[in-house]
């Protein structure tokens, strides 16, 4: 048996009508935010946000590493790599019909570069490489556009989708299987990636 209880209530009269309420009005506050006050994973927070609209609007995206959003692993291209990427379609395969699971990776066909697009903070921990350089903060990259999946130029061979990335622990393996090189010298690295577009 349920019981149910009824809520007290206020007695009106009903010959009386409900008392106006008072108006609403809005002061225009004149105090100031001292920047020191932001968060600093908050700071720039605008600059990315346009950023990634401008991806969503098809044009080229300069985006910084680390951060939030991913670091970067540069390898030659090549059959090697080629045949490093169709092993990472197999293991980040989710069961659905697509065969190209691998994450992000973008082909430079003028450098013959492959980057590949890992978790942020890999470059921190990312051991030197024979066959593959990985950066991260302060570096900088510009992105083609979410659209450009065939050159000239560069462009995307594995697609950007959702927040999946490559895993870099299954990377190095693949990487060390296939030896795709010759590896570009980090510091060349660190200099054009902000002109790839």
């Amino acid at each position: 048996m349920i019981l149910a209880q009824q809520l007290p209530r206020r007695a009106t009269d009903p010959g009386q009508a409900p008392a106006a309420a008072a108006p609403v009005g809005f002061t225009r506050s004149h105090e100031t935010i001292d920047p020191r006050s932001i968060a600093p994973d908050m700071a720039d927070l605008a600059s990315r946000l346009r950023a990634l609209m401008a991806l969503q609007q098809q044009q080229v995206l300069q985006l910084p590493l680390g951060g939030h959003f991913f670091d970067i692993v540069i390898t030659a291209n090549g059959p090697q790599a080629y045949a490093a990427m169709a092993v990472m379609d197999t293991i980040q395969h989710s069961g659905d019909e697509r065969a190209d699971a691998c994450g992000p990776v973008i082909e430079d066909p003028q450098r013959s570069w492959l980057i590949w697009l890992v978790p942020p903070g890999t470059s921190e921990q990312w051991a030197p490489h024979r066959y593959a350089a990985c950066l991260g903060r302060p570096h900088h990259i510009a992105l083609p556009a979410i659209t450009t999946t065939e050159p000239p130029g560069p462009f995307w061979r594995r697609p950007c989708r959702g927040d999946q990335l490559v895993p870099p622990t299954a990377l190095r393996q693949l990487l060390d299987q296939f030896q795709p090189g010759p590896t570009p010298h980090e510091a060349v690295l660190a200099s054009m990636l902000s002109n790839i577009s």
